[in-house]
């Protein structure tokens, strides 16, 4: 499945309308705030249809997995958009990651935890409030909002320390970077799991995290825990490196733009399973056979070159790496 799907769901109590664009899309907050009911409405209507008094209208089938049997239900749910309510213990396994890696399925996870076998977006992870749209007719309107909002965290900074998700590509350009200047340290967190005690250790220090945004969904609780009560530390969370680098213009054919502007568009979810995975095939295929040959295990020498540098660094707004 690839695209954006509105999803309007209601009945004469109740409406959800909504809209997801990525393969992984989750539900998080407190009790009594919808998000049970809206998983139960979906599921009334997949089973009994008009007869229930429920309204679905998308355009992609709509569905609910749920208990034990939950690998045999997988595997007839095709190019839909599936509902997983909280109290599901399948959905924290690697068992799962691995069944719904391959589908062409979208997934709307509810949980009130981390799902670190999950690679989904800091965008995508949404609470539900009533908007009170609908209250002379007594109705209640629920809509989603972004649980992050990474806006008050993204103010201009120097940092004396830097901190990356892992010590491929990225961190070998930002290690360059941090060279240069011969005042800000860089290190590696070894996978987007450790960056929590990495900034944790660097606590009395201006210091930066940088990660893939399109895959840190499931660290972004217990870091912001973090940022609120150390504002000396900044987040920078860009979809990947390799969407930098894309978005930089360094690269002579500009037909990159279009698949950025609206990736959903192109990210198929059976082929793809975070878009960081897309973006880093993207940046390979543009630049293969070319002196700008990306590799994410070996950063290409080019790409800490001075001009290379300064383009990179130009899409990074209000960070003074200089």
């Amino acid at each position: 499945m690839r695209g954006k799907h509105r999803v309007i769901v209601q009945n004469k109590r109740i409406r959800y309308d909504f809209e997801i664009k990525r393969n992984i899309t989750i539900i998080r907050g407190d009790s009594a705030t919808g998000k049970t009911t809206l998983v139960d409405m979906v599921r009334e209507y997949f089973e009994n249809g008009s007869s229930s008094a429920i309204i679905l209208d998308c355009d992609k089938q709509c569905t609910v997995l749920a208990g034990r049997t939950w690998k045999a239900q997988l595997s007839m749910m095709y190019d839909s958009i599936v509902f997983i309510d909280e109290g599901n213990d399948f959905v924290t396994s690697r068992e799962f990651a691995s069944a719904i890696q391959k589908t062409d399925n979208y997934y709307v996870i509810v949980t009130r935890e981390g799902l670190p076998a999950l690679p989904y977006s800091i965008d995508e992870i949404y609470g539900i409030r009533n908007s009170g749209k609908y209250g002379t007719l007594k109705r209640t309107y629920n809509e989603f909002y972004n649980l992050y909002q990474l806006a008050d965290y993204r103010q201009a900074t120097r940092p004396v320390k830097l901190v990356t998700e892992d010590s491929n590509s990225g961190f070998q350009f930002f290690q360059s970077v941090c060279k240069k200047t011969g005042s800000i340290a860089c290190i590696s967190a070894h996978g987007k799991s450790n960056i929590f005690n990495a900034v944790i250790n660097s606590s009395g220090e201006d210091t930066l995290v940088i990660a893939d945004g399109a895959a840190f969904g499931s660290e972004m609780d217990k870091l912001m825990q973090v940022v609120k009560s150390y504002p000396n530390i900044k987040l920078y969370l860009p979809e990947s490196f390799e969407w930098l680098v894309l978005k930089s213009g360094l690269l002579p054919d500009g037909n990159t733009s279009k698949f950025l502007e609206h990736p959903w568009e192109q990210i198929e979810s059976s082929e793809y399973f975070s878009w960081e995975r897309y973006f880093t095939a993207l940046l390979i295929q543009y630049t293969q056979d070319t002196y700008l040959k990306y590799s994410k295990k070996q950063l290409n020498p080019v790409y800490m070159q001075e001009k290379s540098i300064n383009k990179i660094l130009a899409v990074v707004k209000g960070i003074d790496l200089g």
